[in-house]
């Protein structure tokens, strides 16, 4: 079974990352022109193909290629993962778009969103007992990871039935606890992610009312490098581009080569091939760099974003900011939104669209 915990549990760890990150950045370091670079990245489906792609050789090929060395380091805990690449001890880490924005943006480091590789399709769903409408759960206790992007499809589900986050009462639950937690018959409501929320579907009695496949494009993975040091090596980009787009086409083939390669990633994950196949079933892949650079250029993007950053602020994730403009994001084309003055997270588009130009 798939460990997926690209989600941030714990206030504590959110605020303590925005406090310190601002003291504990190497920006000397991140500005020298470097030939070793080390990439973060945790257990998720859509992030399996960066350690495949270390295993197989392609990381070797296009580092080579551009004459440095890419070392892909695998965190076993994601929120321990972001919190290294905002401390500065990571180049770049594979993180969820919320979490980009909640931890190193809003904690004054300046980060590039140079892939944007999958979004949740499904991955994450809101589950009711004895009901299959979502207005039902008007009044009722939710069971959910608080401030995680569970949080925020919550919100997102209500608003779409015309209810908002004052008509539950939200209580905080781990991940690790959820499917046992939705077995009781207490709760009759929860907000989960795969591979839990493929479990308590199969209880008696559970119906899915909502998931991540009603706002697609909305939970976004990524892969984000620190800014600074992406300027003083533009090949770092370059390389990363390649290894992900080299290595996505590979499991998605479906011969013999790609059936190898998505069982590589589903060891390399703890999961069988078939429960691997099944998450990938409800991650939608941008394998090919175009549509990858389109939505990334489209206004469906700063829509979300502007969705992420006020919900973030209105529960209390960018420590100290006065209104959630205090952290500025740019976009492709010269948007920008927040402070223009103070941006901190960059959806760069260019090394995508080196890939899909074929300028790699």
């Amino acid at each position: 079974m798939i460990v997926s915990i690209r989600r941030i549990a714990k206030v504590a760890m959110l605020t303590g990352a925005l406090l310190t990150a601002g003291c504990s950045q190497t920006s000397g370091d991140a500005s020298a022109k470097r030939t070793e670079f080390n990439i973060g990245w945790s257990i998720y489906a859509g992030w399996m193909p960066w350690p495949y792609a270390q295993q197989s050789g392609i990381v070797k090929k296009w580092a080579d290629k551009y004459g440095i060395k890419i070392n892909i380091v695998q965190v076993n805990d994601y929120v321990e993962s972001v919190n290294q690449y905002t401390a500065g001890k990571l180049d770049g880490v594979t993180v969820a778009n919320m979490d980009a924005l909640t931890i190193p943006a809003a904690g004054g480091k300046d980060t590039s969103a140079i892939i944007v590789g999958d979004y949740s399709n499904g991955n994450d769903g809101i589950l009711m007992k004895g009901a299959g409408d979502l207005k039902a759960i008007k009044g009722k206790q939710v069971n959910l990871v608080e401030l995680s992007v569970s949080h925020y499809l919550l919100a997102r589900g209500l608003s779409s039935v015309g209810l908002s986050m004052s008509d539950v009462k939200t209580m905080n639950t781990g991940d690790a606890d959820i499917v046992g937690a939705f077995a009781s018959p207490d709760v009759t409501a929860a907000v989960a992610w795969n591979p839990q929320l493929s479990t308590m579907k199969a209880q008696a009695g559970a119906k899915e009312v909502f998931s991540s496949a009603d706002i697609p494009g909305e939970i976004l993975d990524l892969l984000v490098v620190d800014t600074t040091t992406l300027k003083a090596n533009p090949n770092l980009g370059k390389a990363l581009a390649g290894i992900w787009y080299d290595t996505v086409a590979l499991m998605k083939r479906q011969d013999a080569e790609g059936k190898a390669a998505r069982a590589g990633m589903a060891k390399l994950a703890g999961a069988t091939p078939e429960a691997f196949d099944s998450q990938l079933t409800t991650t939608y892949l941008y394998a090919d760099p175009k549509a990858a650079v389109a939505a990334t250029s489209a206004p469906a993007l700063v829509t979300t974003m502007t969705r992420v950053r006020d919900f973030s602020f209105s529960k209390g994730l960018f420590k100290g900011a006065g209104s959630a403009d205090a952290v500025g994001m740019s976009f492709p084309g010269g948007k920008t939104l927040g402070d223009a003055q103070h941006v901190t997270l960059r959806f760069d588009e260019s090394y995508m669209k080196l890939a899909a130009d074929g300028k790699l």
